[in-house]
Formats: C-alpha cells, structure tokens, sequence
C-alpha cells in the first residue's frame, strides 16, 4: 500500500472542490448531448479523485470496511433527498433488477476497492476502459445478438490492448490489475442494466437501490477485518461517499440524455487524470505500456460502440 506524499492531504482539497463544481455545473445546464458529454468529463475527474481519496484511507483501513463506508456515506449523502421528495423515489415496478444491479454493483466496488490498493491509479484507469468491452461480450452470450466480424475484430484488438497492459508471461502476474478487470466485468453488468432500468427509472432511484442493496453485502465483508476508523479518516470516507454518489448521478444521467457513442470518449480523461493525480499524489509514472494498452483498448471500445450505433441507425 502506498501512502499519500506529504502535505498532500491538503492539496486533496483542491481536486474535489474542482470535481464538485463540474459536476454541479453539469446537472444545472440544459438537457440532451452536450450536457450528458460535460456529464461524462465531470463523472471521470469525480471518479479519479475519489480513487486518489481511496488509496490514502485505505493504507490504513482494510479495502472491504473503506468499500463499506464509500456505500454507506454515499447514501447518507443521498438520503436529504428523501425527505426533499419523500418514498417517491422508492416507488418502482423494476424492485427485482434494482436488486440486482445492487448485488453486483457490491461485489464490483469490493474488487475494484482491493484492486486500487495493489495498482497503480493509471493502470487501473487504463484496465476499466475493458468495461464496454465486457458489456459486448455479454450481449453476444446473454442477449445473443448477432455474432459480426467487424465487432469481434474489435473485441480481439481491445483484449490484446488488456494483454499489452498485464503482459502474462512476461512479467509477474498483477493481483491488483485481475481484481480490476473482474471489477470491469462487474461494471459492464450494472451499465447494461442501468440503460435498461433508465427506460422507466429515474437516475436517483437507479442510485438509491443500488446504495440500499450494496450497504448490507459490503458490511458483511467488512465485518471479519474491520477496524474503528478515527474521526479523521471518518471525514475522508464521507467524501469518497459523497464523491462516489455524485459519480454514480453524474453516469446514470449522462447514459439516459444520450448514446454510449457520445459520451463513451470523453471517458478517455480518466486515464489523463489518474496519470496526473498519481503523479502529484503518490510519485506514480505511469508505465508506457499502460498507455498504449489503455489506447488500444479505448479506440476498440469506442469503435464497437460507433458501430453499434450505425447498426441500430441503419436498422
């Protein structure tokens, strides 16, 4: 585990207000394309530095009790919202794949949570572009769309660009970088059903049963290892929650004012991010692999999803 540099507790202020005020922009301005694109940017600047937030915590408490706190505090963030609109929100005839989409949405942040303590920010940026790839792949097996070589070429490019970045074989096997991808699978499951659920749901509701389902799996791994945090890290920990909340808001509104295809490159910054806050934070380098194996893997992703697009246009 790596500890944050000195004197960068502070300077962690700065990030956050910035990720604050472009998500809050974001959700202020006008409905439709642009502002779900401006969405996309403000969920990868709250997303990294919620995981620069993460790692520093994290080096002392056990990654499943901070995955506990990141749910928990995420719903405390949430719950004035309640009282603002009462069990509005709680009302829904889709109770069965909220569940759902919770169960999985745990089990991904307690992957993604131990994975982010053993890898390096960019490599785990670089390895969650695999995500949309993951989404294709499940809807070749579970939807059983049409099999097109076009798309399983790209699937192909976008699993040599995971290879060029955990290279088997020829280094020593990541822990932390298979925690990340089983992380992506997981993600890619809870995309798909957050589009599908975003048909009849609003974007609040998708995020509170996720956060109600998630709160009591994530205790139960957290109980085994768990540590009493001191007020300090308790202050830390509610701003991964807080960050975490506006993350999952930001992601579901942009996937219902517009397509996968208009929004999936700005995810891109991710990888710019997290290479300039590992730096700054933890005098990480990113590796040049990790740069053209998350290059590879993005330009496959974005494709199939391009594709995809003319399909349905077409159609």
């Amino acid at each position: 585990m790596r500890a944050i540099r000195p004197g960068g507790r502070k300077q962690l202020i700065g990030p956050m207000m910035v990720a604050f005020r472009a998500s809050l922009l974001a959700i202020l301005g006008r409905p439709g394309p642009p502002r779900a694109m401006v969405l996309a940017a403000a969920t990868a600047l709250l997303g990294t530095t919620m995981n620069v937030i993460v790692r520093h915590v994290a080096d002392d408490l056990h990654p499943f009790e901070v995955a506990f706190f990141r749910v928990f505090f995420g719903f405390l963030v949430l719950a004035p919202l309640l009282v603002r609109y009462g069990a509005a929100p709680l009302r829904t005839r889709r109770l069965g794949l909220l569940a759902l989409r919770g169960v999985i949405n745990a089990i991904g942040t307690l992957l993604f949570i131990a994975g982010l303590v053993l890898a390096p920010l960019a490599k785990v940026a670089a390895l969650m572009f695999s995500s949309p790839l993951f989404t294709t792949v499940l809807a070749l097996v579970v939807l059983r769309e049409g099999i097109r070589l076009r798309r399983m070429t790209a699937l192909a490019i976008g699993l040599a660009g995971t290879l060029v970045i955990v290279r088997p074989g020829l280094i020593e096997i990541d822990f932390g970088a298979l925690l990340t991808l089983g992380s992506a699978a997981a993600i890619a499951v809870t995309m798909i059903l957050a589009k599908v659920l975003g048909r009849s749901e609003s974007a609040l509701t998708i995020t509170l049963y996720t956060a109600l389902v998630a709160i009591p799996i994530t205790l139960l791994a957290a109980v085994p290892v768990w540590q009493t945090p001191s007020l300090e890290q308790i202050g830390w920990l509610t701003a991964v929650g807080g960050l975490g909340s506006l993350n999952h808001l930001c992601q579901a509104q942009a996937l219902k004012e517009a397509d996968v295809t208009a929004i999936l490159p700005v995810g891109f910054t991710r990888l710019i991010w997290a290479s300039v806050l590992g730096y700054l934070f933890f005098a990480e380098i990113p590796d040049p692999w990790t740069w053209v194996g998350g290059t590879i893997i993005f330009l496959s992703a974005s494709y199939i999803a391009y594709h995809e697009r003319r399909i349905r246009q077409s159609t």
